[in-house]
């Protein structure tokens, strides 16, 4: 059973035309088609017709969809996701833009997470015969792919229980109060050989902390820092390094308040990889190494 990677992150804006112009000018990505107060946008270097859905009427998260390496996978998934007592339904396909027939499951926290094989194939800008390195055309930060996503849950090692028993995700770092004691108040998860494709942190069910765009290295993530202050986006953290996953990193908000990450760096997991774990007293130091101080927008703010 595999899952492959996080495909779309489905969120709500206030606002639908300064939403994509965010979207699509400062971070780079293409605008694929918008329809019924919804667009639907990609990065340049990403396959599948779409990764991300922008909503209007509201702020958060509607969704998150994994891609899964086979249709048996989405059967596999659902015996194991009703054995763990989650709610599950089924789409057809068409009933998702682009997307085939869905998996769709209600996990522990409340969020609402899908799961797909098959979505319409529209190739990166660069192509897969003696392609260039990077398109000339790309605008803003030309964020390379949709990456990860941070969620916050009451009861995070529930979550990581649902994540490991249903999706053969592995923990990669893991955040608790005391090794001899321990109560989990963050789990860092991978479901291939990236440093986490999914993150859960201790607070209220069904919020969205944010999600994140993969760059090749510091010197994007400061190119897209320029380009944000061009652009008066409201930037919450960074540019600066993480201890959790070694990542560069800056938080910053769309037009609507839902937070967003570029983010680059990490390491090479893998089934043999052990778990690092970090303690509340180094929580400073393990989100922000660099600055080793967590400002109070940084954990309470979510949508």
């Amino acid at each position: 059973m595999g899952v492959i990677k996080l495909g779309y992150a489905h969120v709500r804006v206030t606002d639908l035309g300064e939403a994509v112009e965010h979207y699509s000018n400062t971070l780079g990505q293409t605008l694929v088609r918008e329809e019924g107060g919804v667009a639907y946008l990609k990065a340049w270097d990403e396959f599948d017709h779409h990764s991300v859905v922008l909503e209007e009427g509201g702020v958060g998260l509607v969704k998150l969809g994994y891609k899964v390496e086979s249709e048996d996978d989405l059967t596999t998934i659902e015996h194991r996701a009703q054995r763990f007592g989650t709610t599950t339904r089924r789409l057809s396909k068409g009933e998702n833009l682009a997307v085939g027939d869905v998996l769709q499951v209600t996990i522990p926290s409340g969020h609402t997470v899908e799961f797909y094989n098959d979505i319409e194939y529209s190739g990166t800008a660069t192509g897969v015969l003696n392609p260039d390195p990077w398109p000339r055309d790309a605008r803003g930060a030309a964020v390379h792919r949709l990456d990860h996503a941070l969620i916050t849950a009451e009861d995070p090692a529930l979550a990581e229980r649902f994540f490991g028993e249903v999706l053969d995700f592995r923990p990669s770092e893991r955040l608790v109060t005391d090794p001899a004691d321990p109560d989990l108040i963050g789990t860092w998860m991978y479901c291939n050989q990236k440093a986490h494709d999914i993150a859960v942190i201790k607070g209220e069910d069904n919020k969205l902390h944010h999600f994140a765009y993969w760059l090749e290295d510091w010197a994007e993530i400061l190119r897209a820092g320029d380009i944000m202050a061009m652009d008066d986006v409201s930037v919450d953290v960074g540019p600066t390094r993480h201890g959790i996953t070694r990542g560069k990193t800056i938080y910053f908000f769309d037009p609507s308040g839902n937070r967003n990450e570029v983010f680059s760096g990490g390491y090479i997991t893998g089934p043999d990889f052990p778990t690092i774990t970090w303690t509340a007293d180094h929580l400073d130091q393990g989100i922000f190494y660099i600055g080793r101080e967590v400002n109070e927008r940084f954990t309470t703010v979510v949508t």
